[in-house]
């Protein structure tokens, strides 16, 4: 018969002599063993060594489950008063012996620094087994631990670090030894569940993501903004980007996963909500880099009987408030180069500056045409930060030049004058230097552009033309003359660098120009190398006033049309004037779209329109300007319909969560504010997706692989 058992709680809590001092422990050998192999045997025999052997095996199981299981529950905030007696729950993440008698730990938990201190003066005592139990559990294991509260420090519940008197202690697993944890280590994708937990910055960055969320629901709500979630099983529309395809059983029958709840929502607008919004998860198969992935999340908004004005004084409300809301609840630290938000709650990294702080948004933000803001910066989404402007320069330099840079006839050329900091004799050796290193990284479109590779010139008045002797006398005085009129280009410095780039003569397509790449990659490197300081400031803008249509690429799959060109953004967005419309028979190709872009610092964190929502217009368009064909067009009959049936006037916007979070947690991808991202092939690799499918799979949706060519 089996010996009673004894309960591991009791046997772990050994109350001392002493009022108000508990102490626990476990023995050395239950910590420090490896757990046995438990194996269960299946045989149907009726031997009773059989049984005796299985009910072992249980009491083995059970008395393993119950070591890190039963465990008593953490305290509430209010609870934490010094003096009192509480229980945190947490991971061990740092051990100091300062003697035999003395350790002090670290519990990481998502709020104010635990530090627990074991000490004890006789052997054999509760505090001596505590401080055994202690010293045994392997360092990063999860814990429970049970204490006095010595000291608070900080204001009552805004506590940066608290002192506990350590009297009970129980891990509730172990971290194993064939993991290496080290001061920035970096996991494999495979184990991002580590990365997460060991990575300060990527953690921060993950706890900030909901407080951003919540702020922009709470500002949205207080609007009269309704919440409505809409369904994620689709159809396939051609609205203008790849989508994902779900199969079903029935045969022929497929759905599509949301490119976007666009059609949903602008629905949603024909039954009355005159305010929606979502956080909405969308699904596109498109080429992946630092910003993009397959799946991502948008706040999503739409506002009946309003215009793109409504829309993008609204967008700017939530935008302004978000700095405020942030500093109330966090404080930016930066260690080495990181730069990301901590709870006023926690404890900083050590040697970390934490002076920080989101800066107030002026408003309303500045805005830019699509053309001015391609001929000024060279790119649709700008970084004002930058501090240097394209400016076109073709009508000052010689024909000889211009053939020196491009085999192009007639082109246009641009160019641009960066000056780094500090200016002087010095600044022109570095600025060589640089040159010298940023022309042999070039990337390959910029290296090997068909139009020419970029050409930088560096202002030194030691070198005959100040070093400028490449464009002649003619082109020198043009340039630099005060009659030129190149206001950049009349008071150089030694150690400004001229850039200049070769570009057809045609009006400005796409989302950038060589030399906008060119300028984005100076002035990153310049930061990185020190010649610029680092600027922490958004400058946010709209970009507004874009084409309409643009013409089809190979990239883009576009609407599927026969017209040469398909919408830029999508094909609901509304022409910006009457003539707009007009142009609309005569040369669509000109037709400007009510369509604006919100962007920061060189991301496009958004963008929105207004909508077409008289139904023959939006037939018209599809029908007869992108000439899609009959069943193109009834893809979008349920949206036809809706329109048909009295829609209101409306506009709305996407903002890209994902994006927004980035900036505001000062990070260049989106992959450092996602718990579990895609790699640049779309893969999941913590769990290994995608996944290959069976021809079992396969034929339950009525289909089967391709056969090969």
């Amino acid at each position: 018969m089996a010996q009673p058992r004894v309960s591991l709680r009791r046997l772990c809590s050994i109350r001392s002599q002493v009022p108000g001092r508990c102490s626990s422990y476990l023995p050395r050998s239950c910590l420090l063993r490896t757990p046995p192999r438990l194996v269960h045997n299946s045989s149907k025999s009726a031997s009773g060594d059989n049984v005796d052997q299985r009910r072992i095996l249980g009491q083995q199981l059970r008395e393993e489950w119950s070591k890190y299981s039963l465990f008593p529950r953490a305290s509430k905030a209010a609870e934490f008063v010094e003096g009192k007696e509480v229980t945190v729950h947490g991971f061990l993440s740092r051990r100091r012996v300062k003697h035999s008698k003395l350790v002090f730990a670290d519990i990481q938990v998502n709020g104010p620094s635990i530090q627990i201190t074991s000490s004890f003066v006789d052997l054999d005592t509760p505090g001596h087994l505590t401080s055994q139990a202690l010293r045994a559990i392997p360092l990063y294991s999860p814990v429970s631990v049970t204490g006095t509260i010595a000291k608070i420090h900080g204001e009552p519940g805004s506590a940066s670090r608290i002192d506990l008197d350590l009297n009970s202690i129980q891990p509730l697993n172990a971290f194993p030894k064939d993991i290496i944890v080290s001061d920035g280590v970096q996991f494999p994708p495979s184990s991002r569940h580590l990365q997460i937990r060991f990575s300060d910055p990527l953690r921060a960055r993950l706890l900030a993501r909901p407080q951003i969320g919540f702020q922009l629901r709470k500002s949205l709500n207080g609007l009269g903004f309704t919440e409505v979630e809409t369904p994620i099983l689709f159809k396939s529309t051609p609205e203008g980007a790849r989508e994902f395809i779900v199969p079903t059983r029935r045969k022929g029958l497929a759905y599509a996963l949301p490119q976007s709840p666009q059609q949903y929502k602008q629905i949603l607008m024909s039954s009355g909500v005159r305010g929606y919004y979502q956080f909405a998860r969308c699904f596109r198969d498109e080429d992946l880099r630092a910003d993009r992935q397959p799946e991502f999340t948008q706040l999503d908004l739409e506002m009946g009987f309003a215009t793109g004005e409504d829309v993008m004084r609204t967008i700017e409300s939530l935008v302004s408030e978000l700095p405020a809301a942030l500093n109330a609840q966090f404080r930016m630290v930066k260690n080495g180069d990181e730069i990301y938000p901590i709870s006023k709650h926690g404890l900083g990294p050590k040697d970390a500056t934490d002076d920080l702080q989101w800066l107030d948004l002026p408003s309303p933000f500045p805005r830019l045409t699509y053309q001015e803001a391609m001929a000024r910066f060279g790119v649709d989404k700008p970084d004002l930060r930058v501090p240097f402007e394209i400016r076109r320069v073709d009508q000052v330099l010689t024909p000889d030049f211009i053939s020196m840079i491009t085999g192009l006839e007639s082109p246009i050329v641009d160019a641009f004058r960066f000056r780094p900091e500090p200016t002087g004799e010095v600044a022109s050796d570095s600025s060589s230097a640089f040159v010298d290193d940023l022309m042999k990284s070039l990337p390959s479109a910029l290296a090997k552009n068909p139009d020419g590779a970029p050409v930088a010139l560096v202002f030194n008045t030691k070198r005959p033309l100040c070093g400028l002797s490449s464009l002649g006398h003619l082109g020198f005085e043009g340039l630099t003359g005060e009659s030129s009129g190149l206001g950049d280009f009349e008071d150089l410095e030694d150690g400004d660098i001229l850039v200049f780039q070769a570009r057809e003569n045609k009006a400005f397509q796409g989302g950038s120009t060589a030399l906008g790449t060119a300028r984005n990659l100076v002035y990153q490197s310049a930061v990185s190398k020190g010649l610029l300081p680092r600027d922490l400031s958004f400058k946010f803008l709209w970009v507004v006033d874009f084409p309409l249509f643009t013409p089809d690429n190979k990239a883009d799959p576009g609407q599927g049309g026969q017209a040469g060109f398909s919408a830029t953004h999508h094909p609901f967005t509304a022409p910006l004037t009457d003539e707009d419309v007009e142009l609309l028979a005569t040369d669509p190709l000109k037709a400007r779209g009510d369509h604006y872009d919100l962007v920061v610092n060189g991301v496009e964190l958004g963008g929105g329109s207004r909508r077409i929502h008289i139904a023959k217009m939006q037939e018209y368009i599809m029908r007869e300007i992108l000439q899609m064909t009959d069943e193109g067009v009834g893809q979008f009959s349920h949206l036809l319909e809706a329109l048909r049936a009295g829609c209101p006037p409306h506009a709305g916007f996407a903002l890209g969560f994902d994006r927004l979070v980035a900036v505001f947690t000062h990070t260049d991808s989106v992959r450092d504010v996602i718990a579990f991202p895609k790699s640049m092939k779309g893969e999941d690799l913590t769990v290994k997706s995608p996944g290959r499918i069976t021809s079992s799979q396969l034929a339950t949706c009525h289909l089967a692989f391709a056969g090969r060519k």
